[in-house]
């Protein structure tokens, strides 16, 4: 016997108000990236061409996250019986990756000026950069109140958050150099932007990648969901219990409840199903029931 529960009434990343976000936030940082690269080819600046790459990755990371919000809406399939939930995981994945990625090429850049310092326009530094720190605080303001229930948006967040700081790093710079000449102030600032980023980027990168190795969630504590289920009157043991996420809005868990002379009705298995719901926030349980932890053990590598 067992109950198979998905609450559909909780809440997708994928509404109005996220694809409202993902398409003003693409649309501007498309406009920002083709205005920085011009200007810094226009004045040889390095600075500003290498910030419009990174703001470039960042388009792409929206993108993702993006195409990834849409998968987890999908219909289960036959061949994909949880659907594309796993999508939003990945895309998180791919959006640290890409974070650290361009941390890696914004050092390798402070590096090399460090090494060949090059004249540059201070005062277009930073009425460019100017506009960026604008543009890229706006756009993660959008994503501001989804990103502490939902990883995937909390990737795009980083990512705007992060534009936003480099922008600001480089109107910075743009002002010093333009007050005192000192052009060594530039590669100094990216690697404080490149120390903040990375601090910002590793807890989504480790998170991430717990889920996509189908780890317990962080918001969860396998002890006490445990703890739960064998205080549950009639329940003598709890074993095989698993809890993973499948997407980064959604949890589910199945679990092997034994009770002994089992009678139990379909309002038992609901009520579990219930309070797994609203004391745990995991929405797609499957418990079984068994007489005895023998008695229905399909583990093919314990019998």
């Amino acid at each position: 016997m067992y109950q198979h529960d998905h609450d559909h009434n909780h809440s997708h990343p994928h509404n109005k108000n996220i694809t409202r976000a993902f398409a003003i936030g693409i649309i501007l940082n498309i406009i920002y990236v083709a205005v920085e690269l011009g200007f810094g080819l226009l004045i040889n600046s390095m600075a500003l061409i290498a910030d419009a790459g990174h703001n470039f990755s960042d388009v792409l990371g929206l993108i993702l996250a993006w195409g990834a919000a849409y998968l987890a809406e999908t219909a289960a399939t036959e061949k994909r019986t949880y659907g594309f939930g796993k999508s939003t995981i990945l895309a998180a994945l791919f959006n640290a990756i890409l974070l650290m990625i361009a941390v890696g090429a914004i050092t390798i850049e402070a590096v090399r000026k460090f090494i060949s310092p090059e004249p540059i326009q201070g005062n277009v530094m930073m009425i460019v950069a100017g506009i960026g720190v604008v543009i890229n605080a706006a756009t993660a303001f959008l994503f501001m109140k989804g990103r502490k229930a939902d990883l995937n948006i909390k990737g795009a967040f980083l990512h705007m958050a992060a534009d936003a700081a480099v922008s600001v790093g480089v109107v910075a710079a743009g002002f010093i150099i333009l007050s005192t000449g000192w052009l060594w102030v530039d590669p100094a600032i990216s690697l404080v932007i490149v120390i903040v980023i990375t601090i910002g980027t590793w807890g989504l990168l480790k998170d991430s990648f717990h889920l996509s190795m189908d780890a317990v969630p962080k918001e969860i504590n396998l002890n006490e969901v445990g703890k739960y289920l064998e205080q549950i009157t009639g329940v003598k043991e709890v074993h095989d219990l698993h809890i993973w996420a499948m997407s980064t809005t959604e949890i589910a868990l199945t679990a092997h409840l034994v009770i002994p002379g089992e009678t139990k009705d379909d309002h038992f298995l609901k009520k579990i199903c219930g309070d797994l719901h609203s004391k745990f926030g995991i929405v797609h349980s499957t418990i079984q029931i068994e007489k005895s932890a023998q008695s229905a053990n399909c583990d093919h590598n314990k019998i």
